[in-house]
């Protein structure tokens, strides 16, 4: 493959997890078990959410919006990583490298922003109980979501452009099983500073921002919670948002895991293993948790199982 500036001429190579033949098989049922899992589980929760009116609540109408961009996220990566193993191929386009890349940006990054939204939320809710209906307006929470679409879609837009200036040699290996931002850059030949630059500024804004927003939200929370006299009001406080609170630290963790993983252990394959808890595992298990942590959603999902309520 000749170098130069036209990235529509490449083709990438994505490693994967393991190269060793035997493995494959293996790697394909696991994750095609996870993927019908994650794709069934959250459309249960969607549903469960649009067919029952008292679940129309700010609180539901962003978990089905998190639900939603949990089975576009998994949608992204698993399907091409499943057909390249079916075919044993490793390549993938630049157009669909690209492609990946801008969809993994806009949806991870939307379940970043999800959950901050969803912290203030439960912030409002328990700190602000008798002004909650009247702050979190079926208006307010449209506008909410629509701009957290917005912003993430431009941001990753702007890296996808910033991908598409840059000149690619001929080593074009991912060791990854997705098109990763930082592996895409890294594979380039020619100057790569400012799309570092944004990585890092969009690395702090976008992801420590809502960070930020979560860990405010949860310590209002906790003083809240704190002030309550009975044990069971505590109780009652703290259940409203234990299931969220369980999905942001299972995000959190392994999003964090994956780069200090990489960071102490400098090893490809390690990294690869790491982003299956964030980009895989966090999906599939997010329905389990909240359909075991609610009552509301557990009494939804009988009802539309056809089981008792």
């Amino acid at each position: 493959m000749a170098s130069g500036n036209d990235t529509h001429i490449f083709t990438f190579l994505l490693l994967g997890f393991s190269e060793d033949s035997a493995l494959q098989p293996l790697i394909f049922g696991l994750f095609l078990s996870m993927y019908l899992v994650t794709v069934a589980g959250n459309l249960l929760i969607v549903l469960a959410i649009l067919s029952h009116p008292h679940l129309h609540t700010p609180m539901y109408f962003f978990l089905s919006n998190l639900s939603f961009s949990d089975i576009f996220l998994t949608s992204t990566i698993v399907p091409k990583m499943l057909v390249n193993i079916q075919t044993q191929s490793q390549a993938i386009t630049s157009a669909g490298c690209i492609t990946q890349m801008f969809f993994f940006l806009l949806f991870v990054e939307l379940d970043n922003f999800l959950l901050a939204v969803m912290a203030y939320d439960r912030f409002v809710a328990i700190c602000h109980p008798l002004h909650y209906m009247v702050i979190m307006n079926p208006q307010f929470c449209v506008l909410l979501v629509l701009t957290t679409w917005i912003t993430t879609a431009l941001h990753a837009l702007l890296q996808s452009l910033l991908v598409l200036r840059l000149s690619f040699c001929t080593h074009l290996e991912i060791p990854h099983f997705f098109c990763d931002l930082v592996e895409v850059v890294h594979s380039a030949c020619s100057d790569t500073f400012l799309n570092d630059l944004m990585i890092y500024f969009a690395s702090v804004l976008l992801g420590g921002g809502p960070l930020a927003g979560i860990l405010y939200s949860y310590s209002k929370i906790v003083s809240s919670i704190r002030a309550i006299s009975s044990a069971q009001g505590k109780y009652k406080a703290f259940s409203t948002c234990a299931s969220h609170l369980s999905v942001v630290s299972l995000f959190y963790c392994s999003g964090l895991g994956v780069y200090l993983s990489s960071a102490a252990i400098q090893n490809p394959y390690s990294t690869s293993m790491a982003s299956v808890m964030y980009t895989v595992v966090t999906p599939m298990l997010n329905p389990f948790i909240y359909s075991l942590r609610n009552e509301d959603i557990k009494r939804a999902l009988k009802r539309s199982l056809g089981g008792k309520p």
